[in-house]
This record gives structure tokens, C-alpha cells and sequence, in this order.
């Protein structure tokens, strides 16, 4: 595949990354490790004692038990309980419980109700951490077709890197790793050759950030920047920020941490024998591909809006989530002066495809999000259709009125503030989002009047 395609990686190697064909995902009972409900029982002498029955015949140890009035019926009590997920199983009780009980609803772990047969996702950041050990392979776990299967000093040094990615938390600075003489060799080709045709080739919001990219971070052909202090560097343009990760995750996993404007992002290297392929993404693909971009807002945003949509959604729009990131993060074009450029990852850290992609010969199709949500893609060759977006904000709306069509019984918002996400699924929510909304309307006022806009 390497005379086919000097990065086929892309083609390839993200789709295994972000997993289109994962059959199973989290859910709130195997990944969270608490899972709170609030039911009522019939009201007879003992219902309570009964209801602890239902628990104990199904191996469940209880973290905390209330009760208190219904408020569905004040005549009635309904009991609050958290049930500690690490043992029995919940899912059977909540199955037995909800046979005898009035109601039985299944609450998130900010105890906001959410439906039971919504798929877990993370509300706080530190949430991600529950994905360290949710790969799909580990990193030195190759291919029998891999470039580096029988290196043996190669598979011991990816290793390394997964092992330590593995250990990371949420709040820890990413480790430093010193490359080898070799790895940084990969580097440099990898890196001469690419940055000879960002000028022409890449979108002007990426060619904007990547000398930044040089000043801030150490970017430059002799040296691998350190991921930490590239995911300082993120936060400081976009909020964006980099999170090590030991090989592959499922789609779902993925497209989550971007909803907090998070990116797991590998650090070892492809193999030194082709310097200019690799069959899954690498510091190369990562570094040179995504990075400039997240520290764009507009972009930044728009891969949130991706991140958000996910959360909580049905699998089957999971897997057309994922093909929307593949159209556009990884393999997006945009209009620029009248002219097509590349602003996809796997375009941009592909010297093959970023020459041809701007070619005559690939179809290229005005953005929209419904019909590339069901496109169908090659993973070993480049691409025969790409997705042109008139920019990222308008692309950002489309994509905002696609995921209104995911069903879902209740929207989510990003508080930047606590790094959280909020259910929005009732009247104190929504009272709140006004009432920020009506400072950040205070705040304009005051600008426009300050700035003397209002006079004109």
C-alpha cells in the first residue's frame, strides 16, 4: 500500500482510529461507577424492606438511600438511591424493580433524569479518564502487515508510549518523551516535505497558525514538539487542548472528548522504514495535521459542535457523526478566494493526497451534512469524493441543523466555566442560559456604547 499512497494512513488508519464499525458502547451502567434512581413502590407495609430485597438478591451495594415525599403524587413516597456500579448488576434490578414499582427513572450523575436507554457519556472532563483503558488496540499491539510487526526494538518503544498514555488523568501534565535519533529523522522528512506545500495547498486559517506553531512550540524540522506544551498553546487561542492516548478509541469515546474541546492525540511515531506512510495516526498526523486548526476558533467550534451532537445519541447516528468527521476534519475542502483548499488532518499530513486532492480528478461536493452523513468512503485509497465547505462557520450551522434531527429527549450545553455538560432538560436550566445570555447582551451594550458604534 506505501507506492499507492505515501500516508494511505489516513485513508486508513482513521477509520480504525474513530472505529465507524464499533458494535457495542458505553452505557450508563458498565462505564459509570455510580448510577443513581428515584422510584415509588405500591404503598404496603414493607415496600421499602422489599425494595432492598430486589438489590441484594442482585449483588448491588447501596452508596446512599433516602426517602421522601413523591412529586409526582404528594400522597405517595418514592426512594431516592445510588447504587455502586462495581459490583452485581444493575441492570437486572432496574429491570425487576421497574415490573413492581409505580415509576423507576434512571438519573445521570449530576441527577438530572435522563432516559435509561440513552447511552452514557461524560459530564465532567476528568470523565475522559474513564477512556485510558477503552482502547480498542493498544499501542503496540500492530498488524501483521504493520511496517514495524517485527521490529522488535520498535513494538518495545511503542509500547512505552501506550503504557505511559494509559496511566495519564485528567489535571496531570502530559510526560515528555526524548526521541531517538531515528524518530526525529522520520520527523524531518515527514515535515520538509509537507510544509513545501502548505503555502498553496492549506486553508489561510491554518497557514496563519502554524508559524505561531514554530515561535511557541518548537515546531521546525529537527525537532518533535512536546504534546503538553502544544495543548498549553491550544488553550490558550481556542480552549482546545491535547490528551494522550494508548491506541484506538471507538467512536463514540472519541467524538465525546471533543465536546469538551478535547483532542486524544497519539505520541509515538510511524515506523522509520517508510517515512512517509503509516497505517494509524501518529505524532506526524496529529501535530502537523490537526493541530494549527483547533487553535482556530471558528474550527474550534465547529469540531465541538461534532463532539456535542454525539452525546447521549443512538449508535446509528454515532456512525454518521464519525462520517461527518471523516468529511470534513479529516478530509475537508474549502472555498478561499474562488480557489479550493485543503483543511483536513488527513489531507495535511499527507503529502500524496494533498497534492491530488486539489486536482480535477476527485468529485467535489458542496457541503451538507445529511447527505455525507451517509457517504461511503474507500480506507486504502485516496479519496474519490471530498466535501467543500463555504467556511467553517457555515459549515458549523449545518452541521448545527443535522444534529437537531438526532432524537434525543434532551439537549446539552458546554458551561466553559466548570468544564461540565449541562442537561438541559428543564425550566432552571434554561433560566439560567438566559440569564447568561443576558449578561453577554450587557457586555455588548456597554461595547457598542464605549466604542461609539451606536452612534453611527
Amino acid at each position: 500500500m506505501g507506492t499507492l499512497y505515501e500516508n494511505n494512513n489516513m485513508s486508513n488508519n482513521d477509520d480504525n482510529k474513530y472505529d465507524r464499525s464499533a458494535k457495542s458502547f458505553p452505557t450508563e451502567d458498565n462505564h459509570a461507577s455510580k448510577t443513581s434512581l428515584i422510584f415509588s413502590l405500591n404503598e404496603e407495609v414493607g415496600a421499602l424492606a422489599k425494595a432492598l430485597q430486589v438489590f441484594d438478591k442482585h449483588g448491588i451495594n447501596l452508596l446512599h438511600i433516602e426517602s421522601r415525599l413523591s412529586r409526582q403524587n404528594k400522597t405517595d413516597h418514592e426512594f431516592y438511591v445510588v447504587c455502586d456500579n462495581t459490583r452485581g448488576s444493575v441492570a437486572d434490578a432496574i429491570k425487576q424493580l421497574r415490573e413492581e414499582s409505580k415509576y423507576l427513572h434512571v438519573l445521570s450523575q449530576d441527577h438530572k433524569i435522563v432516559d435509561e436507554s440513552t447511552p452514557w457519556f461524560p459530564r465532567k472532563m476528568r470523565d475522559l479518564d474513564q477512556f485510558a483503558n477503552r482502547v480498542l488496540s493498544y499501542g503496540a499491539e500492530l498488524d501483521c502487515d504493520h511496517p514495524g510487526f517485527r521490529d522488535i526494538l520498535y513494538r518495545k518503544r511503542r509500547k512505552e508510549f501506550a503504557d505511559i498514555a494509559s496511566q495519564y488523568r485528567h489535571g496531570q501534565p502530559i510526560p515528555r518523551f526524548t526521541y531517538n535519533e531515528q524518530e526525529i529523522a522520520t520527523w524531518s522528512t515527514v515535515y520538509r516535505e509537507l510544509t513545501q506545500l502548505y503555502p498553496t495547498h492549506a486553508c489561510k486559517e491554518f497557514n496563519n497558525v502554524f508559524p505561531l506553531l514554530i515561535d511557541n512550540c518548537g515546531y521546525n524540522e529537527t525537532n518533535i514538539p512536546q504534546l503538553e506544551d502544544v495543548s498549553q498553546f491550544l488553550q490558550d487561542s481556542s480552549g482546545f487542548r491535547l490528551r494522550p492516548v494508548a491506541g484506538l478509541l471507538s467512536s463514540r469515546d472519541f467524538l465525546a472528548g471533543l465536546a469538551f474541546r478535547v483532542f486524544h492525540s497519539t505520541q509515538y511515531i510511524r515506523h522509520h522504514s517508510v517515512p512517509m506512510y503509516t497505517p494509524e495516526p501518529d505524532v506526524c498526523h496529529e501535530l502537523l495535521g490537526h493541530v494549527p486548526l483547533f487553535a482556530d476558533p471558528d474550527f474550534a467550534e465547529f469540531s465541538q459542535e461534532i463532539g456535542m451532537a454525539s452525546l447521549g445519541a443512538p449508535d446509528e447516528y454515532i456512525t454518521r457523526l464519525a462520517t461527518l468527521y471523516w468529511f470534513t476534519v479529516e478530509f475537508g475542502l474549502c472555498m478561499e478566494n474562488n480557489n479550493k483548499k485543503a483543511y483536513g488532518a488527513g489531507l495535511l499530513s499527507s503529502f500524496g493526497e494533498l497534492r491530488y486532492c486539489l486536482t480535477d480528478t476527485p468529485a467535489v461536493i458542496p457541503f451538507d451534512p445529511f447527505r455525507a452523513a451517509l457517504e461511503s468512503y474507500p480506507i486504502t485509497n485516496y479519496q474519490p469524493t471530498y466535501f467543500l465547505a463555504e467556511s467553517f462557520k457555515d459549515a458549523k450551522e449545518k452541521l448545527r441543523q443535522y444534529a437537531m434531527t438526532i432524537p434525543r429527549t434532551f439537549i446539552t450545553r458546554y458551561n466553559p466555566y466548570t468544564q461540565t455538560i449541562e442537561v438541559v432538560d428543564g425550566n432552571d436550566q434554561i433560566v439560567n442560559m438566559v440569564r447568561t445570555l443576558r449578561n453577554d447582551m450587557d457586555i455588548i451594550v456597554d461595547a457598542l456604547q464605549k466604542t461609539g458604534l451606536t452612534r453611527r
